[in-house]
């Protein structure tokens, strides 16, 4: 234990190293011109990112900290045995671990707003409301740790008090919703497969995120705490939502990194298997948590098999649904047709270099005389000024 302890603590000064490395490159590298403003949706998320892994990782290193010494010492810290709180360890390791959850879904909610504005040829709606949501988000999300104590004896003041706080944090998240959603009115769209999973993200997370409200809610969160529920909350969160997003930014990136294209029929054939294997896994546990399932049995009730063979038969095409990608993407390297330096005709500095880039980046520092997704003056993405 003491040693696993020890493990995680190392490992979490990774965190916090990746996170300061990205708020001092986002301050100070910024290429001439790149104001804040300026700057693509994606990097305000992994600026919000980088602020949760610096302020939260600490917290959760402390708490092994003291495991370590609670097992070593005997001092009584969190074994009620010795004299500790166990409640007390939950805390802490809520305040961590509720945020973490954010460090996973900002950089898909950047990928997302890049995705949108990009297939829908416009800019993103509301850009400033977007960049600071993702801040928001980061900052609330610190907030709300006891939204998982409902039913541990917490005081019923504080539970009404992460009760608000949990509706309050999903405020932000739906700004960036809306925001999408507009973006999308009247955009000419086209449904490339990296749109198609921006789209499944919109619709999966939006899904995860109301959910959410029900689990904030002190009477829902009462019956329905440890059951299968949860589990589907989350994965519509973490699933539905960041590894949809990421497989997006896959492929939206992919000609860029590998210099190849991939085969778009199976792209947009793989992103409707995981859309179609997603819910048919993740949405019949909705109604088996709501019913009573607890999660962390290995054995249910008669009653509960249909839902659970649906389950388990969403689960068998999900696989295929992640298989798909891992395939082509791989044959793409090597017969892939070669890809050019803007094959998706996008904004950002990474679509003016050669595919795959040369190690510099550019010969030439460039300078940023445009605004952020600016697709009606496409001369300026095409031929950027130098200095």
């Amino acid at each position: 234990m003491i040693a696993t302890a020890v493990g995680i603590f190392i490992t979490g000064f990774s965190s916090i190293l990746t996170g300061l490395n990205f708020i001092v490159t986002i301050h100070k590298m910024r290429a001439p011109g790149l104001t804040w403003f300026r700057l693509p949706l994606f990097i305000w998320s992994n600026y919000a990112t980088a602020l949760i892994m610096v302020l939260g990782t600490p917290v959760i290193a402390i708490t092994l900290l003291l495991v370590g010494i609670e097992r070593a010492f005997g001092i009584g810290i969190f074994d009620p045995r010795l004299g500790g709180d166990p409640l007390l360890f939950q805390h802490l390791f809520w305040f961590y671990s509720h945020p973490a959850v954010y460090i996973m879904i900002l950089p898909g909610m950047g990928v997302v707003s890049e995705l949108v504005t990009c297939f829908s040829r416009k800019r993103i709606f509301g850009y400033y409301f977007v960049a600071f949501a993702s801040l928001a988000i980061a900052v609330l999300g610190f907030l709300v740790w006891g939204h998982h104590m409902f039913v541990s004896g917490q005081s019923p003041y504080a539970g009404m008090i992460f009760s608000l706080l949990s509706f309050m944090v999903a405020i932000p998240s739906a700004v960036k919703v809306f925001n999408w959603t507009a973006t999308l009115y009247k955009g000419s769209i086209s449904y490339d497969a990296p749109m198609l999973y921006a789209l499944g993200f919109i619709g999966l997370f939006t899904m995860g995120g109301l959910t959410g409200l029900f689990l904030a809610t002190l009477a829902v969160d009462v019956h329905v705490t440890d059951t299968y529920f949860v589990v589907a909350h989350f994965h519509y969160i973490m699933v539905g939502g960041m590894v949809m997003a990421y497989l997006g930014g896959i492929h939206f990136w992919w000609p860029k990194i590998s210099g190849r294209l991939y085969p778009e029929g199976w792209a947009r054939f793989a992103a409707l298997v995981v859309f179609v294997g997603f819910n048919l896994t993740f949405f019949p546990q909705f109604v088996l948590g709501y019913l009573g399932m607890p999660r962390r049995y290995h054995a249910y009730p008669p009653e509960f098999q249909v839902l659970n063979v649906m389950s388990t038969a969403g689960a068998s095409i999900l696989a295929v649904g992640y298989v798909l990608p891992m395939a082509y993407l791989i044959w793409s390297i090597r017969y892939g047709k070669r890809a050019s330096d803007n094959p998706w005709d996008a904004t950002g500095l990474e679509w003016q270099t050669p595919s795959p880039p040369p190690t510099e980046n550019f010969e030439e520092t460039p300078v940023v005389t445009w605004e952020a997704y600016d697709y009606g003056s496409k001369e300026k993405v095409k031929e950027p000024q130098v200095a």
